[in-house]
């Protein structure tokens, strides 16, 4: 019974994440554009849900740095 339940899970988020890539390409049909806002808030709300749990000694969160630096590369390289 959970084998299911974790699989349909698991297409959920990989689904989730296509449509962020898809969307960020700039292209795709309008239900991958509100599938994708939809995904990165999801997304947001389980890293808070995290809560101290990810906080370091220094009180950095474990990868804050990378997911900062990485939202400032452009998807098309410019």
């Amino acid at each position: 019974m959970i084998i299911p339940i974790l699989l349909g899970v698991l297409a959920l988020v990989l689904g989730g994440c296509a449509c962020v890539v898809w969307s960020a390409r700039g292209g795709g049909p309008r239900w991958v554009r509100a599938a994708a806002p939809l995904t990165l808030a999801a997304g947001n709300a389980v890293r808070g849900s995290a809560g101290g749990r990810r906080r370091g000694s220094n009180g950095n969160t474990s990868g804050g740095d990378w997911m900062i630096a990485s939202k400032t590369v452009a998807v098309d390289g410019r």
